[in-house]
């Protein structure tokens, strides 16, 4: 009797293991998510998937502010004409995880920016990609938001993945161990 009262409770041990590992496990899904972007307004809501844009010029001031970076530059068209416009980027956080710091692109640098244009037509525009004079493409976008070319996984951070899976591997095991035929106390 006492092996079947033994395995009765190995039993409830891990189903509330189990219980917490899915609990653990949700709550890091939600965390690591693009929950944050529910919060955030959409692409289309101020930008123009149909309105791509081009931009060479030279940076006049870089913003590294919440919720969204900032980046002015100075563009010359062909007949000399200097119209300066401020490209939206991800939030610093997002952008600092992608290797852009705040000696990325300093005032006077010649950068190549393409992303999509304000409803509207104002010089404002959401930025994709900057191509720096060294060769180096970063992805300025805020994901979650639909934009074009949006990742949604860019936003996750880099231990993400690795702690979900750390998580689920404890938990398998934990939940998973074999129990000896014939009950708990082997009889």
């Amino acid at each position: 009797m006492s092996g079947m009262r033994g395995r009765a409770e190995e039993l409830d041990m891990k189903g509330r293991l189990t219980n917490t590992c899915a609990t653990l496990a949700a709550a890091i899904a939600v965390m690591v998510s693009g929950a944050p972007a529910l919060a955030h307004h959409a692409f289309s809501a101020e930008f123009d998937a149909k309105k791509p844009v081009h931009l060479e010029g030279v940076v006049t001031k870089v913003e590294l502010i919440n919720p969204h970076a900032w980046i002015h530059i100075d563009v010359q068209s062909p007949d000399g004409k200097v119209s300066s416009w401020m490209i939206e980027a991800g939030s610093p956080n997002v952008l600092l995880r992608r290797g852009f710091t705040k000696n990325t692109v300093v005032p006077g640098t010649r950068v190549v920016v393409d992303g999509y244009q304000a409803k509207g037509g104002s010089l404002r525009a959401n930025g994709r990609d900057i191509a720096l004079p060294d060769g180096r493409k970063l992805f300025l976008g805020s994901s979650g938001t639909g934009a074009p070319y949006d990742d949604p996984l860019a936003n996750i951070a880099p231990f993400g993945a690795g702690a979900m899976l750390a998580l689920w591997l404890v938990c398998n095991k934990l939940t998973a161990e074999k129990v000896p035929a014939g009950g708990a106390d082997g009889a």
